[in-house]
């Protein structure tokens, strides 16, 4: 008995889609080092999981012969699956198709998927690799990026959305990634800008190459436009399913609970001497946070970018977590303009999907000097300040050593509504810094001085022992407790599972006016 000629077909047109642009072009993609749409989401997802939608879908555009180029599927491969069991919704722009270029029936494609992830509260995860708008369909090609944008926008703290750039992306294109939560590129092969070399050295006769102005690492380094750099195509999918593990489905959910062989009540003496008797040697903060969290495992967000603070994730207990902390060993851990902006982003996120926030706080004050008041320091640290006095989910700070002037009040400090504060016994909490605060106050005194520096030594010993310790904040209930370093660990764990079913809310309003 012969075979279903109707079911033939089926078949012969789902391998036809499957083939994107045809074989000649996917080993192109291959030979760039470069996997292709399909084989990207295979990596992403579980096994087995994917299921595609529009599978069949093919452009409209008439004009310049693309009438007589029609694939199925057209540029884009849309559908969802499941990581780690979890329901996720997923685009792969395919740049075998018209080089991954957004046509009207492109954009119809991914948004069909945003809007159901928002309804069904689920991740969106866009694998980005496209040569930009379709040129042959003019304007429905631009509607279409606008459409996305808007649900960018109408999806941001309501789902998680990820983009992973694995090829070009320029133009209007970029903005979608600007918008979700986290950007992922990959070393090598991704590429993002505005204007490419070419348009800058016509209007700017500056002369730059692709990877110098729009790389991975341009952009992980010095514009933070990119939260993370991967070595390869392979990296960046594993790095989604690593963040996806800390993050809930929605903005409804909490995240997932994890448990853990590491003991909650660990004490870790070498916490004891990480911090220098000298105030003024730097330490790594990160070697505090491995200690404390379970397993000492940490992913770190914006690792390459404003390295004076530190942020990423965690878990404590088995509680997914997001941590912020000064890094001492760069900038002594200041707060300037990127630092500010990094770790403002950085608490709203976890604020809009329920993940606690662990504060490690050793902060000497904003960076002084005439480019950071030009540049908008105080713009910029407000949005620190307005994130954590935004953020309603448990905050529980820790404070190390220096919490000096603005910056202590910053950083998830009481009187923002932070719910617990430790300070460890090496804690300086003050005003200034006492060398400052002695130049200040005794100016006079140490200038009439037999021995000028020795009677300034004096004053700022004096000054240190009276001021600038944990005691006086914690005799005003500034400070919850003043802790042994080395029981960090169980006192972060016991105040999350305190603060588990904590309600706080903010006044009834359409939204707040952040100082951007």
């Amino acid at each position: 008995m012969g075979s279903d000629p109707k079911i033939e077909k089926l078949h012969q047109m789902r391998e036809q889609a499957r083939l994107g642009g045809g074989q000649a072009r996917i080993d192109r993609q291959h030979e760039r080092g470069k996997l292709t749409a399909r084989e990207r989401i295979e990596k992403l997802l579980d096994p087995g999981s994917f299921r595609e939608l529009d599978m069949f879908v093919t452009h409209r555009a008439t004009g310049f012969g693309v009438e007589k180029q029609k694939y199925l599927g057209d540029s884009v491969v849309t559908g969802w699956g499941r990581i780690n069991g979890r329901l996720v919704y997923v685009f792969s722009q395919d740049f075998t198709v018209f080089g991954g270029s957004l046509s009207e029936a492109h954009a119809e494609k991914v948004c069909k998927i945003m809007d159901l992830a928002m309804k069904n509260g689920a991740p969106v995860i866009g694998l980005n690799d496209s040569g930009g708008a379709r040129i042959q369909e003019g304007v429905a090609s631009l509607a279409g990026y606008a459409y996305i944008f808007l649900r960018n926008v109408l999806a941001s703290g309501v789902i998680p959305q990820i983009s992973v750039i694995l090829g070009p992306c320029a133009g209007g294109a970029v903005y979608s990634p600007a918008m979700t939560d986290f950007t992922i590129m990959t070393k090598g092969t991704s590429h993002m800008f505005i204007t490419g070399p070419e348009v800058i050295k016509a209007v700017t006769h500056e002369e730059v190459t692709f990877e110098e102005l729009g790389g991975a690492m341009a952009h992980a380094s010095k514009s933070g436009v990119a939260h993370f750099a991967a070595e390869n195509e392979e990296h960046s999918l594993a790095m989604v399913r690593q963040l996806l593990s800390y993050i809930p489905q929605n903005n409804t959910e909490d995240p997932p609970f994890v448990p853990t062989a590491d003991p909650e009540d660990r004490m870790d003496a070498e916490l004891a001497t990480i911090v220098p008797d000298s105030p003024t040697r730097a330490y790594d903060m990160k070697a505090v946070i491995r200690h404390v969290v379970d397993d000492g495992q940490f992913m770190e967000v914006h690792e390459h970018w404003a390295q004076n603070i530190i942020v990423g994730f965690a878990r404590m207990g088995g509680f997914a977590v997001g941590i912020v902390a000064q890094q001492p060993l760069v900038l002594a851990g200041v707060l300037d303009i990127e630092a500010s902006r990094k770790a403002a982003r950085f608490v709203r996120f976890c604020d809009a999907f329920n993940i606690p926030i662990i504060t490690f706080v050793d902060v000497p004050g904003f960076l002084p000097g005439v480019e950071q008041e030009h540049g908008g320091i105080i713009l910029n640290g407000a949005k620190l300040l307005y994130a954590y006095c935004e953020a309603t989910v448990p905050k529980i700070t820790i404070i190390t050593r220096k919490a000096y002037g603005g910056a202590y009040d910053v950083m998830s400090s009481k009187h923002i509504r932070g719910d617990i504060s430790y300070a460890w016994p090496t804690a300086e909490i003050a005003v200034m810094g006492p060398d400052g605060a002695v130049n200040i106050v005794f100016r006079k005194e140490i200038a009439a001085a037999a021995d000028p520096a020795a009677e300034k030594a004096r004053l700022v010993e004096e000054y240190r022992e009276r001021f600038a310790n944990p005691y006086i904040a914690a005799a005003r209930g500034y400070i919850d407790d003043v802790i042994e370093p080395q029981e960090t660990r169980p006192r972060i764990i016991e105040a999350l599972k305190m603060l588990q079913n904590k309600r706080d809310s903010n006044p009834p309003k359409k939204h707040g006016n952040i100082p951007l």
